[in-house]
């Protein structure tokens, strides 16, 4: 409680909000002013007149928070939050593709500021489909292969070149394991996250970011779920 009401006064004293991901732990999404997914949080930190945004993820989300808000300070509590996906792709890396293929540079949101400044158009794991349906010639997706596969299932008409880059948690996540609490919970729905290996795509009832499993979960009569995500 003590910390609670510390937060509650600094917020006040330096005109703050606390904006946290999904993926944060109970007990900060707890204190924080809004959860969602990273775009989501930065665009809602556009909609205050808060001077200060503490940022309770990764790397990369503070950065897009920032970018959408340069008048604003952004606090990161812990540098050494990293995203490995992020970490898997260089803006040098992508600068090479770009001259060795000619083709548009869709870089997904979990990527870092030099990577964006670098691509032709970001997107999020909730629009990829159609931001690559939207660039008229090909297309080189990064970071995540997996979440290109993805994308590939929908859009087959544009020569799409993938790296190879993942996120460990999601690859983590084995159909085996899905089969296993399945034959547990036979009457669960399986909500995956489009960072999934295709065969954990192949068995859910609903792929979607973060933000859509919240969304479908509220909207659908399934009464029990099997999350694949953080």
């Amino acid at each position: 409680m003590y910390y609670v009401e510390k937060l509650e006064k600094l917020k006040k004293e330096r005109n703050a909000i606390i904006l946290a991901h999904n993926y944060q732990r109970p007990e900060i999404q707890d204190v924080a002013d809004f959860v969602g997914d990273s775009l989501a949080l930065a665009m809602k930190a556009k909609q205050t007149d808060a001077d200060v945004i503490v940022f309770c993820g990764v790397d990369f989300m503070a950065e897009s928070a920032k970018i959408i808000n340069p008048d604003k300070v952004v606090l990161f509590p812990d540098e050494k939050a990293k995203c490995p996906m992020a970490a898997m792709i260089d803006a040098e890396s992508v600068v090479k593709l770009k001259e060795k293929y000619g083709y548009d540079v869709v870089s997904y949101i979990n990527t870092s500021a030099a990577v964006k400044a670098v691509s032709d158009i970001c997107c999020t794991s909730a629009n990829a489909v159609k931001v690559v349906e939207s660039v008229p010639n090909g297309i080189i997706f990064t970071p995540d292969e997996n979440l290109g596969l993805y994308v590939k299932r929908f859009v087959k008409d544009k020569d799409i070149i993938l790296w190879p880059g993942f996120c460990p948690t999601h690859m983590g996540i084995s159909l085996k394991d899905i089969l296993k609490l399945k034959k547990e919970h036979p009457q669960a729905e399986v909500l995956a996250h489009p960072e999934c290996t295709p065969e954990v795509i192949d068995i859910a009832d609903k792929v979607a970011s973060t933000e859509g499993m919240v969304r479908y979960a509220k909207e659908t009569e399934a009464k029990e779920f099997i999350v694949a995500t953080e």
